[in-house]
């Protein structure tokens, strides 16, 4: 009989324990939460542009004479000023260029020894005068025309020959030189590469790139959604892709007031001055991203937007008081990022709000 009291005590202490945890794990599925302290931060709204480094101003060196390049004086990276020597390019003209200015040489040779003859004899007679002045001024002027076109042919032959002539005090040669301070971007010639010159009907041949590294830009685009949000004088914070660490600041110069497509989306030019460098040194062509500040909150009360639930036009939040009773209290809220949210009214610092666990769909 004893014995069967005991199995009998044995079974319902054994039943009692099972249900016991069943009941406890069952509680604590429906008050598992996680507690999060209000506490005092900043919240900064920001939009997102992407592009890359670029100079503010780049340059293309051209040449004003056709031929061959010679020699080169610079390569890429290097510093330049006002004048230096970039390039010289030696003369390479056809055959029959070089007859056509020969020989045009010759002609206006002869032209002008007849005119001066001429001339002489004009001046000769004219002090005698045998001659009316009208017509001695007509010679005069025969002769000087002959004079100019010989000038003119023989420079045209110089530049042929070797790239170098002298025109009223001005001395054009073969050596192009650099027209402003910068750094050599690119090389796009070689030695041995042929030149096409710059002139009113055609391009030219584009020797190299310089840019004044001093003064570079920020230039991407942004999102048709945040275009609205930004206007010049912004501040922003670039993050370069190659420079981890290093953070520098700029200020919006420029909004494209017209969009563009961008692999599918709709999206607007914005170029950012910088301001601050640090001691980053930047390349040309850096990939980079800018965050432009259109509002920013120091110092105020913040909490994650996901513990906030909506209810008709309310906002409110689940807080745990020191005993551990939990409470849904209305506030009022300020500026967001996204991801955290200014309290304005509602909530102090310090305050534990709670977490539920995402419901299981059954």
């Amino acid at each position: 009989m004893i014995k069967k009291i005991i199995f009998v005590v044995v079974i319902l202490g054994i039943i009692g324990a099972v249900a016991f945890f069943a009941m406890g794990n069952s509680s604590g599925d429906d008050q598992g939460f996680q507690t999060f302290e209000a506490k005092k931060g900043d919240i900064i709204d920001k939009a997102l542009a992407i592009g890359q480094i670029e100079p503010k101003k780049e340059i293309a060196v051209k040449a004003k004479i056709s031929g061959i390049v010679k020699k080169m004086y610079v390569n890429v990276g290097d510093l330049v000023h006002v004048g230096d020597r970039l390039l010289d390019i030696a003369p390479d003209p056809t055959p029959i260029e070089f007859a056509e200015a020969s020989r045009q040489v010759e002609i206006y040779q002869v032209a002008y020894n007849n005119a001066k003859r001429e001339y002489d004899r004009s001046q000769s007679l004219i002090e005698k005068e045998l001659i009316s002045t009208q017509d001695h001024d007509s010679k005069k002027a025969v002769f000087d025309e002959a004079d100019l076109r010989l000038k003119l042919a023989r420079e045209k032959l110089s530049l042929i020959e070797s790239g170098k002539t002298e025109i009223a005090d001005m001395k054009v040669d073969n050596t192009v030189r650099a027209q402003s301070d910068g750094t050599v971007l690119s090389r796009l010639v070689e030695e041995g590469d042929p030149v096409v010159p710059l002139t009113s009907y055609q391009a030219g041949t584009e020797l190299m790139t310089l840019a004044y590294m001093d003064d570079l830009l920020f230039k991407g685009t942004i999102d048709e959604i945040d275009v609205g949000k930004i206007k010049p004088g912004m501040e922003s914070v670039i993050k370069v892709g190659a420079l981890p660490r290093d953070t520098i600041r700029g200020v919006v110069e420029r909004i494209s007031p017209k969009a563009h497509q961008d692999q599918g989306s709709t999206v607007f030019d914005v170029e950012i001055t910088l301001i601050e460098r640090g001691e980053a040194y930047l390349r040309a062509g850096y990939s980079a991203n800018a965050d432009i500040i259109i509002n920013k909150r120091e110092n105020i009360l913040v909490i994650p937007e996901r513990l906030i639930s909506f209810r008709a036009d309310s906002a409110f939040v689940e807080v745990q008081d020191s005993l551990g009773t939990i409470d849904s209290i209305d506030i009022s809220t300020g500026l967001s990022d996204g991801i955290n949210i200014e309290v304005t009214e509602g909530l102090s610092e310090g305050d534990m709000l709670v977490e539920r666990p995402p419901r299981t769909i059954q």
